[in-house]
């Protein structure tokens, strides 16, 4: 696939959290002022940012968890602008913010596991951003492909992954886990 195209996934899915980390803030900002204000993204009992927000796993480092995003999804969306305006990325460079982009997505994933089964409810905001996540990350492997250390033999079965887009398929699998676990839990 045309690394201009990948790149310009990247780039949306960039954007996408950081509207989205954006959108965040604001709400939670809301919220510390009056903590009995329904938010904009409270949409029932299930979708219920603000019982998302006040949950000591928001805050993880003291400071809300959508702050760091902010930071995270700039460099994703702007790397992704820098590679789809043509920009030779460096190696390290490229492998550094793709284990940075897997940091998140793990991180991501922990915090919506806690949103599911700890806090009983989902922030809509935070689905946005994991959906971002998971579209820079499949753009980080195709990127990556032939500079990953994962050994000869890895990234030949990376490569081949690629090719009969079997990578798709994989993020596609995690896509579905997630909703799947969502829908077990609250339907």
């Amino acid at each position: 696939m045309n690394k201009r195209i990948i790149y310009g996934v990247m780039a949306g899915g960039g954007i996408v959290g950081l509207v989205a980390s954006f959108l965040q803030i604001i709400e939670k900002l809301y919220l510390l002022s009056n903590t009995n204000k329904v938010l904009a993204c409270d949409l029932g009992s299930v979708f219920s940012c603000s019982s998302v927000l006040k949950a000591w796993q928001s805050s993880v480092f003291g400071f809300p968890n959508s702050l760091l995003c902010i930071v995270f999804f700039t460099v994703f969306a702007v790397t992704g602008l820098a590679g789809l305006s043509g920009a030779v990325l460096p190696r390290g460079f490229r492998i550094g913010v793709h284990a940075l982009s897997l940091f998140v997505l793990g991180f991501a994933a922990w915090f919506l596991s806690q949103s599911i089964y700890v806090i009983g409810a989902l922030c809509i905001l935070c689905l946005f951003c994991f959906g971002g996540l998971l579209l820079v990350n499949w753009a980080w492997v195709q990127i990556n492909a032939s500079d990953l250390p994962i050994g000869e033999r890895g990234r030949a079965v990376v490569a081949r992954a690629i090719k009969n887009n079997t990578d798709i398929l994989v993020w596609v699998v995690i896509a579905a886990l997630l909703t799947f676990a969502i829908l077990l839990r609250f339907y």
